[in-house]
Formats: structure tokens, sequence, C-alpha cells
């Protein structure tokens, strides 16, 4: 099978053990039934291509974004680094921070969710409760907000806990649907058919230097609101 590189893949770290790229919010991360090229494909074909690597590239996904998300997606080089970032993420030990354009400010400016969620595989979609329902998962995020303008707030959203559409679904609950979300009840698409959510940044102790890690993604230039609301870029 032949995958082509992605010329426009924005990669914002590589070593011999990890590399990290910008996801666009059209592109998967792993191979799925729409038989779309994944990134992890074009990641491995740009390797190949750069450093020349005879046979087949080792690549091992650590973590994913859901389809319409943009932002920081870490891989793996060495296996070594795949075995300790797959614990890292188990355990919580590797920081993920999120900006969120809100269509409504939420009542308070900072604030800490807990909901329960209930996945509908059918329809792939999660549902919020208060309280506990039979099947659900327990679901936490803290949120902050850092910009806005009179339509739009820009939150910072730090998770706890890594469930199916967490972020999208708990924001949608306390009334501040994603820009671009139909799922969760916006009510118009964002003209790139992504949503307004983006993996800002990543933080860890690298599994083999033990050097501590921040990798930051630029938000996308294709959705001025970003520029307009962030406080940095």
């Amino acid at each position: 099978m032949h995958y082509h590189i992605v010329t426009n893949m924005e990669v914002l770290y590589e070593d011999n053990h990890i590399i990290a790229v910008n996801k666009n919010s059209s592109e998967i991360v792993q191979g799925d039934k729409t038989g779309d090229t994944p990134l992890s494909e074009s990641v491995k074909a740009y390797i190949k291509e750069k450093y020349n690597k005879p046979g087949e590239v080792f690549l091992g996904v650590t973590h994913r974004l859901d389809r319409p998300v943009s932002g920081v997606v870490l891989f793996a080089r060495t296996s070594k680094a795949l075995t300790r970032l797959n614990e890292m993420f188990r355990t919580q030990a590797v920081k993920k921070t999120y900006w969120a354009i809100v269509k409504a400010a939420p009542e308070q400016t900072e604030a800490r969710l807990e909901h329960y969620l209930v996945r509908n595989e059918k329809q792939n979609k999660s549902y919020a409760y208060d309280r506990e329902k039979p099947h659900s998962k327990k679901a936490a995020l803290s949120y902050r907000l850092i910009g806005r303008s009179d339509n739009y707030s820009l939150l910072e959203v730090h998770l706890e806990t890594g469930r199916h559409h967490q972020i999208r679904c708990q924001l949608a609950k306390i009334g501040c649907p994603i820009k671009g979300d139909l799922k969760y009840g916006f009510p118009r698409s964002n003209p790139n058919g992504g949503i307004s959510l983006h993996a800002r940044s990543i933080e860890f102790v690298h599994p083999v230097s033990k050097q501590a890690i921040t990798i930051v993604a630029p938000t996308p230039e294709d959705e001025k609101l970003w520029a307009i609301l962030s406080p940095e870029r």
C-alpha cells in the first residue's frame, strides 16, 4: 500500500524516540472504516523519507483525538517509548490542555465539572448525567475562561478522565456547546467541517531521557476566531 506524504504536516517536536504533530480537524489519527489515509501513516511516510529508512517504519499510537478536533498528537518511534508512554497515559502522568470556543459564556469563569457519561454506540454520542446511571462512567474536567468576544468564549480545559467525547459532552451539558459541534447542540457547522476544539498542549516527562517536555500546537489558521479570542497564539 502506498501512502503519500501530507506535505503541509506540521511537526511540532521530534527525536529518536518520539514525534509530535499538529493534527488538522479533518484527519483521522488511526485507520478506520472510511479508508482515508490516517495521520499515523502520513507520519510514517515522513519519517521514512526524511531519514531514508529501509523497510517498515515503526510508529506507535499513544492516544487519539476525535476526527473533528485539531491539535497536538504524540506518537512513539520506538517500542520502548511506546510501552512507557502507554503507561503514562494510563496513569494520567501526561498533562493535556485543550482550548474550546463555545457559544455562550459559562455561568462561572472557572469550575470543575463532574458528570456520569453514558455512551451510545449506535449514535456515536455520549450523554451526561448529574447522577450515576447504569453503564455510566464518571467524567471530570476543569475549565477556565481565557478569552471572550460578543458572541463567543474561549475556555481552557484540563481533563481528569479520558471518556468518549468528554469535553464536547460536558460543556454542552452546562449550556456551552463547542462551535461547529452539531452533534452536541451547536446550531451551525464550521466551514471546514471540524469543531472548534483544539488540543493546545501536552506536558510529560520524556519516556527515555527523563527530561520535562512541553509541546504546544498553534491554533488553526482557517478559523479567525482563535486569533481574536486567544490570549496568545
